[in-house]
């Protein structure tokens, strides 16, 4: 039996604009952000797809369009700033969620003024949608592109998400105030919940700590009742953080070195 035909980018662009086979668009959106297909055509035919009105899901979303942010955020190309900005007054909530997500992976300040948007009204306006399984905006999402981005006049608007009903919410605050001041009692929260009972918030409290570099967390990290698949990323993520620190000629600090020995002792 012949083996298929290894797809192209080429093909793949096409795929993405044919409009008779909505699935077909829908992975192609995907494949473009997976491998790293960063050439022009391939930026304008996701562009057009983030447009895109008529793959409809059957409550309303844009599925196509929600892969397409996701696609964008990953190429690194800054001409999708200004059209992932407008897709955070998309109708679909999960849109508005990748657009932040991507925003955030773009680093570019314009995002700052239109990601706090989504957080008016603070708490009293972060509630669930009726019928629906989700906030009405992407806090989360939106709390931690500001703190990626930087956003130091957005810590006041963050704080008081630190106390919210949802965690994983409390770990984003928690996650953006520590990058945006640097203090260790945010730090030191995400610690805490490294010893939750609910599994699924330890492993988003490892990658929190894995993104902010918290490097007092490396054996609380190291010890956490997760998959050693999950701690050798967030402590990948200390790593990187801390050989930033160093100039090439250095030698590895002793905190390098701890981190090293921590993930070694998990393989």
């Amino acid at each position: 039996m012949e083996s298929e035909t290894p797809l192209t980018a080429e093909q793949v662009i096409k795929n993405l604009r044919q409009k008779e086979d909505t699935s077909l668009r829908y992975y192609a959106a995907w494949w473009l952000g997976r491998f790293r297909v960063k050439d022009e055509e391939a930026i304008d035919a996701l562009l057009e797809a983030l447009q895109d009105n008529t793959h409809l899901s059957p409550d309303g979303g844009y599925p196509l369009r929600r892969n397409a942010a996701k696609a964008l955020g990953k190429l690194g190309n800054s001409i999708a700033v200004l059209p992932l900005i407008e897709s955070l007054s998309c109708t679909d909530y999960y849109v508005r969620e990748s657009a932040a997500q991507a925003l955030e992976t773009l680093n570019d300040p314009r995002a700052i003024v239109p990601l706090l948007q989504l957080l008016e009204g603070g708490l009293d306006n972060a509630i669930y949608v009726d019928g629906k399984p989700h906030l009405k905006q992407p806090i989360e999402g939106a709390i931690e592109a500001l703190g990626s981005l930087g956003a130091t006049e957005a810590i006041e608007v963050i704080l008081p998400f630190l106390e919210h009903e949802i965690a994983k919410i409390q770990y984003a605050a928690a996650r953006a105030l520590y990058q945006l001041t640097g203090e260790s009692f945010y730090g030191d929260r995400l610690v805490e919940a490294l010893s939750g009972q609910d599994l699924q918030l330890r492993r988003s409290a490892l990658m929190d700590l894995g993104a902010i570099g918290y490097y007092p967390a490396a054996k609380f990290i190291a010890n956490t009742f997760a998959e050693n698949s999950l701690k050798l990323i967030s402590l990948k993520g200390l790593l990187e953080h801390q050989l930033k620190k160093n100039t090439p000629s250095e030698k590895l600090s002793p905190e390098s070195v701890e981190i090293l020995n921590l993930m070694d002792s998990l393989l």
